[in-house]
């Protein structure tokens, strides 16, 4: 009899713990499902923070600094658009991710290789930094629900996610970006007295890019324009061709630095960059004048943006002229004519944006390139 019961007892207590471990393998089951659910929802907010700040970086590039309208305040209404819009583009768990007017912030990082550099919204610099906050929270887009944890007295669970990006709008040189693409700088120079002039808003305005059809055609555009064929203007020296790489470079390299851009073999002539030195200065060996025989070049290239160098000084004649370099700027050739009369003779550019690989940040205050922009990329 005693045996029986015990057997009876031993039989209900295994029952009783079947029925216990059920429960917790439930539990474990239930916790598991919740936390994927929420580990799911975390994934979806970064994805939503990060495509938010990228594409509202790339709108501090301001569209209208060539034609000397920049408006730092009107960029960064656009970002802030931008950044909502691709925001609710990338729903989390179902629901559009809306922003809040301060989760977005717009600002400047001097160093954005620095993961923990605060961002400066002050305003006094200019924008180069989007941070983006998207939340599920009670207050914005709604907690994250659970499925079991409710019978645990937990219906749901607040979270977030930021991420920043940024771009560099600065620049004390360059060298050859790192995919092994060749740099996007054309061999020619400009003057600074020139540049500085035309900053100022004095020039012609004879030509317009018209970006929908990717065309040049005649007639105003806002943005002034400048000839950097040499023509005895008193600009301190002869504007001419610059030596990127040896300093006997032909016209046949002259011509493949147009079309083809810098290669890492010529920049291996300089160190493996180009980059001003701690005086804010870089010697360029030099050849004034531009050859006729370039001219093909030079059309084919007509409407793509480039990076050119400014220089402040020339010393030196002919093939020993040595260029000061003091600015790096982008520009777009607008309209070329090499032969006939020396008078008739032109290079004509105008300011343009250009995004560029390769560049060096400056940490100078004061610009060192225009017009000049690196990729956006995620800082963190």
């Amino acid at each position: 009899m005693r045996s029986r019961i015990s057997r009876r007892r031993r039989r209900g207590n295994i029952v009783v713990l079947s029925a216990f471990m059920m429960i917790v393998m439930f539990g474990v089951m239930g916790f598991a499902i919740d936390l994927g659910y929420f580990n799911v929802s975390r994934t979806q907010l970064q994805r939503a923070a990060d495509a938010s700040a990228i594409a509202a970086v790339w709108e501090l590039i301001d569209n209208d600094a060539p034609a000397g309208y920049a408006n730092s305040s009107q960029t960064e209404t656009n970002a802030r658009g931008i950044a909502a819009e691709y925001a609710a583009y990338n729903s989390v768990l179902n629901r559009i991710a809306n922003l809040a007017e301060e989760d977005i912030q717009v600002g400047y990082l001097a160093d954005p290789s620095d993961p923990s550099a605060e961002m400066d919204t002050s305003g006094l610099m200019p924008h180069n930094a989007v941070r983006v906050v998207v939340r599920r929270t009670a207050e914005q887009n709604g907690d994250v629900p659970l499925f079991f944890a409710p019978l645990l007295g937990i219906d749901s669970l607040s979270t977030m996610t930021e991420a920043t990006a940024a771009l560099i709008n600065n620049f004390r040189g360059f060298r050859s970006p790192g995919n092994g693409s060749n740099l996007g700088m054309l061999p020619f120079a400009l003057d600074i007295d020139t540049w500085n002039d035309l900053l100022a808003g004095n020039g012609p305005d004879d030509w317009t890019w018209d970006a929908e059809y990717n065309e040049i055609v005649e007639g105003s555009d806002g943005i002034l324009e400048v000839n950097l064929y040499p023509q005895g203007t008193g600009s301190p020296g002869n504007r001419g061709t610059v030596d990127i790489g040896s300093s006997n470079n032909s016209t046949a390299d002259i011509a493949r630095q147009i079309t083809d851009g810098v290669t890492p073999e010529d920049l291996e002539f300089h160190g493996g960059s180009l980059q001003l030195d701690e005086n804010g200065e870089l010697q360029l060996n030099a050849d004034t004048g531009i050859s006729a025989g370039v001219k093909d070049e030079l059309d084919a290239i007509k409407g793509k943006p480039r990076v050119i160098p400014i220089f402040s000084q020339v010393s030196g004649n002919g093939n020993n002229a040595q260029y000061v370099i003091v600015q790096f700027i982008g520009v777009r050739i607008m309209d070329v004519k090499l032969t006939g009369q020396m008078s008739s003779k032109r290079v004509i550019v105008q300011p343009a944006n250009i995004v560029a690989s390769g560049g060096i940040p400056s940490t100078e205050t004061e610009p060192t390139s225009f017009f000049v922009y690196s990729p956006a990329w995620l800082v963190r």
